[in-house]
C-alpha cells in the first residue's frame, strides 16, 4: 500500500510541478526544457545498471559518487576477501549486505527516478523563480 501512495504522490507532485512551468513565459519553457532534457534521468536506465552492476554503479548515474564509491568499495572488498581462502565467509558476508541494502532500489527504480526527475524540475523552477525576482 506504502508503494502505492507514494506513487500517487509523486504524480501529483509532478503535476504541481508541470503547471508552474506552464506558467513561465515562452522564452522561459524554451530555457527549462532544455536543462530538463539534458538532465533528466530515465528509470530504465536506472534499473538495468543496478540489475547489472549491483555493485552501485547506478548511485553514479544520478551523481550520487559518495555512495556508489562506498558500494564499489565494499563489492571489490567483498569479491578479494572471497577469493582470498581464510576471509571467504568475510567476504560473501560483504558481497550479501550490498546486494541486500541494493535490491530495494531495483525493484523501486520507477519511484527513485520519479523523485529525482521531481526534484530536478523543482531545482530548475527555482532557477525562473530567481530570475523573475531580479
Amino acid at each position: 500500500m506504502g508503494l502505492i501512495l507514494d506513487k500517487e504522490q509523486l504524480r501529483l507532485e509532478e503535476n504541481q510541478l508541470r503547471e508552474q512551468v506552464a506558467a513561465l513565459s515562452v522564452d522561459q519553457k524554451r530555457q527549462y526544457y532544455a536543462q530538463e532534457l539534458q538532465q533528466i534521468k530515465d528509470p530504465d536506465t536506472y534499473a538495468a545498471l543496478n540489475w547489472a552492476f549491483v555493485a552501485g554503479l547506478h548511485h553514479f548515474y544520478l551523481g550520487k559518487w559518495k555512495r556508489g564509491l562506498i558500494n564499489l568499495a565494499l563489492m571489490f572488498g567483498g569479491l578479494l576477501l572471497y577469493i582470498v581462502g581464510p576471509f571467504t565467509l568475510v567476504g560473501s558476508a560483504l558481497i550479501l549486505f550490498v546486494f541486500i541494502i541494493e535490491l530495494p532500489q531495483l525493484f523501486n527504480s520507477q519511484n527513485v527516478i520519479h523523485r529525482y526527475n521531481n526534484q530536478l524540475m523543482n531545482e530548475l523552477l527555482k532557477q525562473f523563480d530567481h530570475h523573475s525576482q531580479d
